[in-house]
């Protein structure tokens, strides 16, 4: 008699990595149940091309239905508007640019992915991100980049809690995206030709994801002054949270040049701006919600940093301070924006990661 199959429960948006994702996890021999994740209004959904809306969870039926596995829905929108949503809102109400991807993840994709393996008694769970995991000596769970570096989405999960990880299987993370599309074709998936899902799971054409939360929370908007960087009022604007650090688009400033926003004041809801792009370049900035891979050390280390997803890793070195994460650059970096996430990587491994607070100039 043949030995009972493991069971993995898999997270399911219906698009190309998650598809194929489950595909080679049945290849493996597991027993998978997909699992796709509802997180915005269906009236509010774009055919399909959000990662948690109920276009989503149609297509991640259609491909469960051609693999043979079992598909659950979960209703997370109650959850999705606290913990991710709500927190963006504050964020941005504060001045700041939040990264929800790095939230949903960190706190509602993985631990209700975890929970419900455990409910029905999976072995592990699993994802269609781009990323990897290893042991190290000490018999340690490690957070590793992804094969194909220009899809590598490790800056999104440096927040999953570490006994989270343990558990999880990345099938398609030591693949290109070429690769896994080629995969999906091969065995003529559902999604193999669907476009990639968009990031934030709650926007509309012609209206920006903050607005839209302030809209949604009926929040009143901090509206001020838009000012140079000698305090001259040049015009005023309709909320704080419009902006965000190094925008040049949309200032509603003509001065016959490029201007950029080089800061933002909550408490008197002035937006400075600046013609000078040099302005925008900082050289230290200090974290909180810090998520370490390593032992925290008040010794400065070397590695490279990441402060946004697209950027450029950067050489830096690195220290904890009173439960902070200390970063200063070997040379500046464009538009360090408090809000986003700041991710210490030593080669291709995650050391740590946190919430940019604060930015500064010069080697303190």
């Amino acid at each position: 008699m043949a030995g009972k199959r493991p069971k993995v429960v898999a997270g399911l948006s219906g698009g190309v990595d998650s598809s194929v994702s489950c595909a080679l996890l049945l290849d493996q021999g597991y027993e998978v149940i997909a699992v796709t994740m509802l997180m915005q209004p269906c009236d509010e959904d774009s055919g399909g091309k959000r990662c948690c809306g109920a276009g989503a969870v149609q297509s991640a039926g259609e491909v469960c239905r051609q693999l043979g596995i079992e598909h659950r829905v979960v209703d997370m929108r109650e959850r999705f508007e606290r913990q991710v949503l709500e927190r963006a809102w504050r964020m941005y109400d504060s001045g700041m640019t939040p990264n929800p991807c790095v939230d949903c993840n960190r706190l509602v994709r993985f631990p209700v992915l975890a929970d419900l393996a455990g409910r029905l008694g999976a072995d592990m769970i699993a994802t269609g991100h781009h990323a990897q995991t290893r042991m190290d000596p000490a018999g340690h769970v490690e957070l590793v980049r992804g094969s194909d570096l220009q899809k590598d989405q490790s800056y999104f999960l440096y927040g999953v809690e570490r006994r989270l990880l343990g558990k999880c299987i990345f099938p398609v993370g030591s693949m290109t995206k070429a690769k896994v599309r080629s995969i999906a074709s091969e065995r003529k998936l559902a999604s193999a030709d669907r476009p990639e899902s968009q990031d934030i799971c709650l926007e509309h054409l012609g209206m920006g994801f903050s607005e839209l939360l302030r809209l949604r929370f009926a929040k009143p908007a901090r509206r001020g002054e838009i000012v140079d960087e000698d305090g001259n009022v040049l015009a005023r604007h309709d909320g704080i949270h419009r902006f965000t650090i190094g925008q040049r688009k949309g200032l509603g400033v003509g001065l016959g040049k490029p201007v950029y926003v080089a800061s933002i004041d909550a408490k008197s809801a002035k937006v400075v701006v600046t013609s000078d792009a040099r302005a925008l370049h900082g050289t230290r900035l200090v974290a909180g919600e810090v998520s370490w891979f390593t032992k925290p050390s008040r010794q400065w280390r070397s590695a490279e940093a990441q402060i946004r997803y697209r950027h450029k890793p950067a050489e830096c070195r690195f220290r904890e301070s009173e439960g902070m994460l200390e970063v200063e650059f070997t040379s500046s970096q464009r538009a360090i924006t408090p809000g986003q996430s700041v991710v210490i990587y030593g080669g291709d491994r995650v050391v740590c990661g946190g919430v940019i607070k604060e930015v500064g100039h010069g080697r303190g």
